[in-house]
């Protein structure tokens, strides 16, 4: 599993122009799943969004986590994350896991995190979302499961 995680003031999803996701001050997830991703890829990630410190300190130095601040997570499902240009122009998916494996393990990864006390608000599976943040930094980093980078 893959995701790219932005610290926010605030994030939303729109889905044909109706919110179906919102937070204030936290962290936006776009999250991917891989065809060979299974429950150790989700343990792992749910444990980086759940642990990351991102957030500053008093002194100024990322040293606090989502629950020390009080902060929220907007998780919006991206199969891009897992498009290879390598080969061509066009992106391929063929790591992407597919539609109904996929749901599977993002909906795991929402309860896993709910069921640790995080907050988070989702986007809509599989649907064409408008995704408005305001970023805070900007900070941005990458996780990946398996340790790509």
């Amino acid at each position: 599993m893959r995701a790219v995680v932005q610290r926010v003031r605030s994030a939303r999803v729109l889905v044909d122009g109706q919110v179906v996701g919102e937070i204030g001050p936290g962290m936006l997830a776009l999250i991917g799943v891989a065809k060979d991703d299974g429950p150790g890829d989700l343990a792992y990630l749910a444990s980086k969004l759940r642990d990351v410190r991102i957030f500053e300190d008093e002194a100024g130095k990322m040293n606090l986590a989502l629950a020390d601040v009080g902060g929220a997570l907007l998780a919006v499902s991206q199969i891009t994350l897992y498009g290879d240009c390598r080969r061509g122009r066009r992106p391929s998916f063929d790591a992407a896991a597919g539609a109904d494996q996929g749901r599977l393990l993002f909906d795991a990864l929402v309860r896993e995190l709910r069921d640790a006390g995080v907050q988070v608000a989702t986007g809509a599976y599989q649907a064409r979302m408008a995704v408005e943040l305001v970023n805070d930094g900007p900070v941005t980093i990458l996780l990946d499961s398996r340790k790509a980078f």
